[in-house]
């Protein structure tokens, strides 16, 4: 009996996987070669094998789920895209157009597009990967008709070049014609890409405030994801100067752990404790880091202090302050983000108060039950006590 091949198995999603990493440890000599070898070049990389990783393990667990093939599928177009992107550098900008597959090289470069749009696709369909609703389904048939559209303007213009000899390409490699948009395309097809990619992110937002349960708590993770990936990582790429701004650009993989922790659903209630811890420490640095420049510019130019007395005296105070003030912000924080916590500290907190002045062991027992229901709402709750001897 023949036993056929399944095209989306767990070897499938392993074999991408190995693809892709190929392609990154590959990315390494030929952005040198293209002499863009940087830290900041290499971000890209890390992002798409975060995306890789977590495609694979999606694909491996639910091979039914959608989401983790096209987590592969976008990894894969965009690790091609980068490695044609830096070779084509190679062979047209740094004169080595005589080099075998040059051109195929340059025909790569657009494939960056495509990845693009099954990135967007994987935030449309999360968590589950199962269209929203009909008129859903007809919005993403039209979405894919409209990337269809901007992908034959950039291969026409990127053959022609091909063909024509006539290669001038940027410093992504792309060639330089197709980055020029007459007006019917822009019109007709990229602010209504645009427009729906903010329609993908409305639905989200919108589905938030309806959802409940494990469905919100998944919701939470993407929100999560996506405020620390553009909060911290493309922010502190540009406001936070030298190597420290490209060390938290790194922060980018933030949204492909959130959509995986999402989709396998490990530890979602974590993500009330991790916003509100995050949140608490934030503020606390914030507020550290203004007393801190508040004092040593009072001690050295108010007080004429000498300016090491004044940074000593500074970090003493801030190092005092850290700790009650991070309590109060957390007690704060957790009060209006994390209130499960909140109202289970407050009744751990009457039960335990309760407890000094009681006498009765059945009265206890029947306190403690109703305490832990109503701060982990078990299905059943039993009491065992030992009688020692």
């Amino acid at each position: 009996m023949v036993r056929w091949f399944a095209v989306l198995s767990p070897t499938t999603a392993s074999v991408l996987g190995a693809v892709v990493v190929v392609l990154a440890v590959a990315s390494v000599p030929l952005a040198g070669l293209a002499r863009q070898l940087t830290f900041s070049a290499d971000v890209p990389v890390i992002y798409v094998l975060a995306s890789m990783a977590v495609g694979v393990v999606v694909g491996r667990h639910q091979p039914g789920n959608p989401l983790g093939w096209l987590l592969l599928g976008w990894s894969l177009l965009l690790m091609l895209s980068l490695d044609g992107g830096y070779y084509a550098v190679f062979c047209y900008s740094l004169g080595h157009r005589g080099l075998l597959l040059a051109p195929v090289a340059v025909l790569l470069v657009p494939l960056w597009a495509p990845a693009a749009a099954l990135f967007s696709l994987v935030i449309v369909l999360f968590p589950d990967g199962r269209v929203p609703s009909r008129r859903w389904r007809w919005t993403l048939w039209t979405y894919a008709g409209l990337v269809a559209c901007y992908l034959a303007f950039s291969y026409t213009k990127t053959a022609a070049a091909v063909a024509g000899h006539r290669i001038r390409l940027n410093s992504a490699g792309d060639v330089l014609s197709t980055q020029h948009f007459p007006a019917w395309l822009v019109v007709l097809v990229l602010v209504p890409i645009t427009t729906l990619w903010l329609a993908f992110a409305v639905h989200q937002v919108l589905s938030w405030r309806r959802a409940s349960g494990q469905r919100r708590q998944q919701l939470k993770w993407l929100a999560s994801g996506v405020v620390v990936a553009i909060g911290v990582g493309a922010v502190a790429s540009s406001l936070v100067p030298g190597v420290a701004g490209q060390v938290l650009s790194v922060a980018i993989i933030a949204l492909p752990v959130g959509i995986g922790v999402g989709i396998l659903r490990y530890r979602l209630y974590d993500i009330d404790r991790i916003i509100s811890r995050t949140l608490a420490y934030a503020l606390v640095t914030g507020m550290l880091v203004g007393v801190y420049a508040g004092l040593v510019l009072l001690a050295t130019q108010g007080l004429r202090f000498h300016g090491t007395v004044a940074v000593a005296a500074a970090t003493l105070a801030v190092a005092a302050l850290f700790n009650p003030l991070r309590q109060r912000v957390q007690r704060a924080v957790d009060r209006r983000f994390n209130r499960a916590r909140y109202d289970a500290d407050q009744t751990v907190a009457a039960f335990a108060a309760r407890l000094k002045d009681a006498v009765d062991l059945d009265s206890i027992w029947d306190d403690m039950a109703g305490t832990v229901h109503r701060t982990l709402e078990p299905a059943h709750i039993s009491v065992w006590v030992s009688h020692g001897d």
